[in-house]
């Protein structure tokens, strides 16, 4: 029998879905876990939360530079998803391929769409692999629906 995960272990972090070898996806961590992403060996922290998102911590910045990692703040609104905002997680992740980065919202629904996203059109992921992280997490409807078409559909990606 495994031992239980100590609530500031990586594996306990909320819907963590590791996508690839360098990217992790997952909901808000708790200010412990910033420890155990740098050990997990992530260089990386990006938060596509919004400040006023449930769980958000006022000084995630901090906490996770305290940690020894750099730290990303690209705050999506849920209402409200852009091709903008893809189009700078690509820029993020295009500027960082030599790295791991730890992508993370409050849920891991932004961050899981935007993942499948990035892999599906700058890495060339068949749908179907890039979309299993993604789905282990939730299946995108409405505005985020609409958000994944556009985005496809703008970089010639089928489904």
């Amino acid at each position: 029998m495994s031992p239980t995960p100590h609530p500031g272990d990586f594996a306990s972090i909320h819907t963590l879905v590791l996508a690839t070898e360098r990217i992790a996806t997952a909901g808000q961590p708790t200010p412990e876990q910033f420890a155990s992403i740098r050990d997990a060996g992530y260089a990386i922290v990006a938060n596509l939360a919004m400040p006023t998102s449930a769980g958000a911590l006022p000084n995630e910045r901090e906490l996770v530079e305290a940690a020894g990692l750099e730290y990303v703040h690209l705050p999506v609104e849920w209402e409200h998803p852009s091709v903008a905002d893809v189009a700078a997680f690509f820029a993020l992740m295009d500027a960082n391929r030599e790295r791991r980065v730890f992508v993370h919202c409050a849920l891991n629904m932004r961050a899981s769409a935007f993942v499948y996203l990035y892999r599906r059109i700058r890495d060339g992921v068949p749908d179907r692999e890039a979309a299993d992280a993604m789905h282990r997490v939730w299946m995108p409807y409405d505005q985020w629906a609409d958000l994944v078409d556009a985005t496809l559909a703008r970089h010639g990606a089928a489904l």
